[in-house]
């Protein structure tokens, strides 16, 4: 593994400020989780999963960031970076947006500030893993500059596109 900086924590963009999780950031989580999921999680389990990616931040150096706006003060999901299906030097951009927050350019917004955040790090490459039914996601990937590498099958996943960019 390669030597890198930390990543930042605390990110800023126009209309958005990506922290560091808290220990109330579990109810909205669940209801994040619970919107994709249908109605699974319970809050306990939405603890024990920001646990686990405070676990990982301090072995990896990046995060995983609750986004909120900066304007209404609510918190509307989540990006950063994770180990995902790839490995530490050359990570995996991951975001999550409550629908309601769909089609407003915050996916995008917060994910370019994330890759600056990569880039600082010293990474060279980062990966992204996406459902191939996942239009939306997938068009905030291109506008970001990544390109598909090749699509692999998962089972209770279906088809994944991954694809990757260079950093500067």
């Amino acid at each position: 593994m390669g030597s890198y900086e930390t990543m930042a924590f605390h990110l800023e963009t126009e209309r958005l400020v990506l922290r560091p999780w808290v220990e109330s950031d579990a109810d909205w989580f669940r209801a994040l989780l619970d919107e994709r999921d249908r109605g699974t999680f319970t809050v306990e389990r939405a603890r024990a999963g920001i646990v686990k990616l405070l676990a990982e931040t301090e072995t990896t150096g990046f995060a995983l960031l609750p986004i909120r706006r900066r304007e209404e003060g609510d918190v509307i999901g989540y990006c950063g970076l994770i180990v995902g299906r790839t490995s530490v030097d050359e990570p995996e951009i991951a975001y999550e947006l409550f629908r309601h927050a769909h089609g407003r350019g915050y996916a995008t917004e917060a994910a370019r500030a994330v890759l600056d955040a990569a880039a600082a790090t010293g990474r060279k490459r980062l990966w992204s893993t996406v459902g191939s039914w996942n239009g939306p996601s997938l068009r905030v990937l291109e506008k970001l500059g990544f390109e598909r590498d090749h699509v692999s099958r998962e089972e209770g996943a279906g088809k994944v596109v991954w694809l990757t960019r260079s950093l500067p």
